[in-house]
């Protein structure tokens, strides 16, 4: 129960902040902030604000691109496109590796030893044999 107040409250947090910003490079901090935080996965709470229209057009708009990443994308995808992307921190690099593994486990329900010996961005063996 714990976990889940506290996830409503990192969620409330940046969808809050988000909803109060009002210029373009406030707005790219934040999804900078959010896609960097280690505990922060409700994406599509923050891309169904209004004032986020604002980055399109803008010498920030590549951010709202990212978000959608976050939110629906994967690391292959982030490589596809790194050149209209901002480039990623240490944490963001980390978070899309995770959530890649959460979108193949939900594409391939049977992951085998093979696919998994694949993914390359995954440098600890236990967690490579605990998938």
């Amino acid at each position: 129960m714990e976990i889940e107040e506290g996830q409503a409250q990192v969620i409330q947090h940046f969808v809050n902040k988000a909803s109060t910003l009002e210029t373009t490079s406030s707005l790219a901090n934040l999804i900078a902030e959010a896609t960097s935080h280690p505990s922060f996965f409700a994406f599509s709470e923050i891309l169904s604000l209004p004032n986020l229209l604002q980055l399109h057009g803008t010498e920030d708009s590549a951010y709202i691109d990212l978000l959608r990443l976050f939110a629906c994308g994967t690391l292959r995808d982030y490589k596809g496109n790194s050149a209209l992307l901002p480039k990623l921190l240490p944490d963001q690099i980390l978070k899309l590796k995770q959530l890649t593994v959460l979108t193949l486990s939900e594409t391939n329900k049977v992951l085998s030893y093979n696919f998994k010996r694949n993914l390359r961005f995954l440098t600890c063996v236990n967690l490579k044999t605990s998938l």
